[in-house]
């Protein structure tokens, strides 16, 4: 599955075992070298005196011989919704103050960047250099602390609400750190080294997955011309509050009849999906509220039919694509899914969009902490 039929899969492996003899405890570094680039991880062998332990950090480290070229973005546990900076290495931390600004979510890493890190050795050899990870399961998404006067860069996993970077039983595996190198910037997006290092899928029919072309129903909110929320109300109990008997605002855009509108444009413009959001209830105070219970992923705004619209969508050749936003509360989410996704299959739904505006719920939690991380895993199972 992925972009080609077949991937060639070709690299050279070196498993390092390193014993600690006070302890009588063992870890494995495994290497693997492709022709454009290199990953390596951490391995912890099940063992007498290692069963279960707490990442405190890993600080594995990534050192060049000079100040290079760094397109990077600023580090944070909860948002990736920064600009790209355009410096050398030593340039970063006189940056950094000044290259993010405020957001739905947000957890600064002061003086460390995200991952995947792109950087360029310019000379009469031009070299671009890419720093990620794959394969990243039960595990912490990393950032990078940057030692600019040294040109280094050190991995800085994401924190729990206890500052713990991950619990882990053996045995276990870290996601591979990856390093891919090419003189030509776009041979690191065409590398298939990322995608070779994640595990096969354990899918025998993918046949489900296609590629769509779709639109949505949410610029016009974007821009303030229309409104998520269907009602004036700004204090609303699921379960309690009486959405039918609420003020309309007037401005709704998820509603039958404008929804019908796309639907026309969908199909006259060569789309195949149509994304709607703020069909559910539960958006007048959906944000900023550290709301546990905020949508049910089931119940539809009064001005909403969704029997009639997946009906006329599918006349149409249109398929409907379901919006669950959580506004950040996962554990709300969880208990939901797998009604929300029943309601889907009931209606011809084959597609969601997730979203987590906002801080995560567990509260304390971070959007790439590995519970977080774990979540996200979870749904994805549920979807199958």
């Amino acid at each position: 599955m992925g972009e080609k039929k077949n991937y060639i899969n070709h690299y050279n492996e070196l498993a390092i075992t390193l014993n600690q003899n006070s302890t009588d405890r063992s870890i494995v570094v495994k290497f693997r070298l492709f022709n454009d680039g290199l990953g390596f991880r951490y391995e912890f062998p099940q063992q007498k005196n290692l069963n279960y332990f707490i990442i405190k950090e890993e600080d594995s480290e990534f050192d060049f011989p000079t100040d290079m070229k760094a397109w990077w973005m600023v580090a944070d546990y909860d948002s990736q919704e920064y600009r790209y900076q355009e410096t050398n290495i030593s340039e970063i931390p006189a940056r950094w103050d000044k290259a993010f600004d405020s957001n739905a979510s947000q957890k600064l890493i002061k003086n460390a960047v995200q991952s995947p890190l792109m950087l360029k050795k310019n000379g009469k050899e031009p070299l671009y250099i890419n720093i990620a990870e794959a394969a990243v399961l039960n595990y912490a998404a990393s950032h990078l602390e940057v030692d600019a006067q040294n040109f280094k860069f050190k991995t800085h996993l994401t924190a729990d609400r206890q500052g713990a970077k991950g619990y882990i039983q053996t045995p276990s595996v870290t996601p591979w750190r990856t390093i891919i190198v090419s003189p030509r910037a776009e041979d690191l997006m065409d590398s298939k080294m990322l995608f070779n290092l994640n595990e096969p899928t354990k899918y025998t029919d993918t046949s489900y997955i296609k590629p769509t072309k779709y639109m949505g129903v949410w610029w016009e909110m974007i821009i303030g011309k229309a409104q998520w929320a269907y009602s004036t109300a700004d204090n609303v109990h699921l379960g309690v509050t009486d959405f039918s008997k609420l003020t309309p605002n007037g401005k709704h855009a998820a509603n039958t009849a404008r929804v019908k509108e796309y639907i026309d444009f969908a199909a006259a413009n060569g789309f195949d999906g149509l994304l709607i959001e703020g069909w559910n209830i539960g958006w007048e105070d959906w944000f900023g509220h550290s709301k546990e219970y905020v949508f049910d992923f089931l119940t539809p705004y009064p001005d909403f039919d969704i029997k009639i619209l997946n009906e006329y969508a599918h006349s149409k050749g249109i398929k409907l694509i379901m919006h669950h936003e959580t506004s950040g509360s996962a554990t709300n989410y969880e208990r939901w899914a797998d009604q929300a996704f029943q309601l889907m299959n009931k209606y011809g739904y084959t597609s969601v969009k997730t979203g987590y505006v906002g801080d995560i719920i567990p509260r304390g939690e971070h959007h790439y902490s590995q519970w977080t991380i774990n979540h996200y895993y979870r749904i994805v199972e549920k979807s199958k």
